[in-house]
């Protein structure tokens, strides 16, 4: 198949896995899920245990009533603009997504809990900016995937596209075998998404779980070296130009209240 055609027939498959999954609303156990991805931009003091807290007993508690679990609840350890919590929300709908926050305004044990968090005053806010993105789960992993139990630390990686064709053809790229490439290397997946709305797009965010930095990089070196990965790299479908043109990489530990 030529380029043309391959890049064809990817916008047609992903055209059909979202009408898909439209139409499967009453279904919601066969379901790519949703993510919403929040990032708490915080500064260093009172606002890091303030937002901790409503993290911890207001928010991940009254989305546990609404059915949305395993949430993910992190601290950014290295990467740009520390101190930062980032928050994984699965949901089961596009429809849902939107209306969640709406939802949670809604539930009473919930505003009681949040309430130092919603009225700090400006004198002392309790974040400095919470922004979002709405992510749609690949269809080659449809669902998030806990790591084992243990002492873990996570990897997020955002990698944008120069254009919706390079994008989808980085998507597709990971169900042309890379998926396969992670496993090999003993990589443990968390989540892959595609950005539907939210900054710098096109682009895509993935989650890694590691034991620990040495693991993280040995694992790298088994999959940068892995001949499979080579020869996907190198193929004329993905490798005709430079299809991926920043790579955003964070390293975060989760917070006692995350479930993931």
């Amino acid at each position: 198949m030529d380029r043309r055609k391959f890049i064809a027939a990817s916008l047609a498959s992903s055209a059909s896995a979202l009408v898909r999954d439209a139409k499967a609303q009453a279904n919601p156990g066969h379901l790519r899920e949703f993510y919403e991805l929040r990032r708490y931009t915080l500064q260093t003091g009172p606002q890091v245990a303030l937002t901790e807290k409503y993290i911890s007993e207001a928010l991940v508690p009254a989305l546990a009533r609404k059915g949305s679990n395993p949430v993910g609840a992190f601290h950014l350890d290295i990467g740009p603009e520390t101190p930062t919590f980032y928050v994984l929300i699965p949901i089961e709908g596009g429809v849902a997504a939107g209306n969640l926050e709406v939802e949670l305004r809604r539930d009473e044990d919930y505003i009681k809990a949040a309430e130092p968090f919603w009225s700090a005053p400006a004198a002392s806010p309790a974040f400095l900016r919470m922004d979002s993105s709405l992510l749609i789960a690949f269809e080659g992993w449809p669902r998030i995937t806990p790591p084992a139990k243990g002492k873990r630390i996570f990897q997020l990686r955002t990698y944008e596209s120069p254009s919706y064709r390079d994008h989808i053809l980085k998507v597709q790229m990971f169900h042309s075998g890379e998926f396969e490439i992670f496993k090999n290397a003993g990589f443990q997946p968390v989540f892959f998404g595609d950005t539907l709305i939210g900054q710098r797009m096109p682009s895509l965010t993935y989650m890694l779980s590691f034991a620990d930095s040495a693991e993280m990089d040995a694992k790298w070196n088994v999959f940068r070296n892995d001949p499979a990965w080579k020869k996907l790299s190198a193929d004329p479908r993905f490798a005709f130009e430079a299809i991926v043109s920043n790579i955003t990489n964070l390293v975060l530990s989760p917070l006692a209240a995350s479930q993931i």
